[in-house]
């Protein structure tokens, strides 16, 4: 079957680096706590997931055709329609997001700009109030990842159509009355993937190790606990110690 052009670059690029700025945080924050010096690396690399997923939020709006969240099929009877159908038979096929993928991005998207807010308000001095919240959300964040992974697989078995990698070409196979969008718009493309280069460059360039903190436009973010702080603090409990022990 011929394929079409149905996924933008902008959207494309915003999908590789959603994922992988994601895996890379919530990889980080499972197998570290806030005393290692790596925890930095994953509030760091959250603030530009939250960049990134703005800048989607934004191309949902004004994108083309099938990266507006209004070509969505969030209708809760269509999603339910479509788990009978690939579940009973083989189902159909749908030229952009099916009813589930569709959900899943919503769902996603929210949860990330959710995190990249309550991340924001504990590196501010709000941590108590925020991290339990903070912590539920990115699970349900890697929930829905795991189920939107499965459902991409459970598509490619029953219809062999290479769905898999419409997001690194942009092309499904062609639906009747489908319309293939026009441009992949990579100046779009382009401009975004500065936007978050000159962010992730701007944190970086502002983050101190040894503090475990980064400057965004100017406010002060606290990433993780103070290294030189714990020092100091050593070094003042030493000759505590050793006079006791006089």
């Amino acid at each position: 079957m011929n394929k079409s052009k149905v996924y933008d670059l902008p959207t494309r690029l915003f999908h590789w680096l959603f994922a992988g700025l994601f895996v890379a945080a919530y990889a980080i924050a499972q197998l570290t706590d806030d005393e290692s010096p790596w925890f930095s690396q994953h509030m760091l690399l959250g603030l530009i997931l939250f960049v990134t997923t703005l800048l989607r939020f934004v191309w949902g709006i004004v994108g083309s055709r099938y990266a507006r969240f209004s070509s969505f099929l969030l209708n809760p009877l269509r999603l339910m329609e479509y788990f009978r159908e690939i579940l009973s038979t083989k189902g159909r096929t749908y030229f952009a997001h099916n009813p589930a993928s569709a959900w899943a991005a919503v769902a996603m998207i929210g949860l990330a700009l959710g995190l990249g807010a309550t991340g924001y308000l504990m590196a501010t001095g709000q941590k108590e109030a925020f991290e339990d919240i903070h912590e539920l959300m990115a699970d349900a964040f890697a929930f829905v990842v795991v189920a939107h992974v499965a459902g991409i697989v459970l598509h490619s078995l029953r219809h062999r159509d290479g769905i898999a990698l419409s997001m690194v070409h942009g092309k499904k196979d062609n639906e009747e009355g489908a319309l293939p969008i026009a441009s992949s718009h990579r100046f779009v493309a382009m401009g975004m993937a500065g936007i978050i280069g000159l962010f992730a460059f701007h944190v970086y360039k502002n983050y101190d190790a040894a503090q475990a903190t980064t400057s965004v436009f100017g406010v002060k973010l606290q990433l993780g606990e103070n290294e030189s702080a714990e020092h100091q603090g050593n070094a003042k409990d030493g000759p505590e110690h050793e006079d006791d022990d006089d």
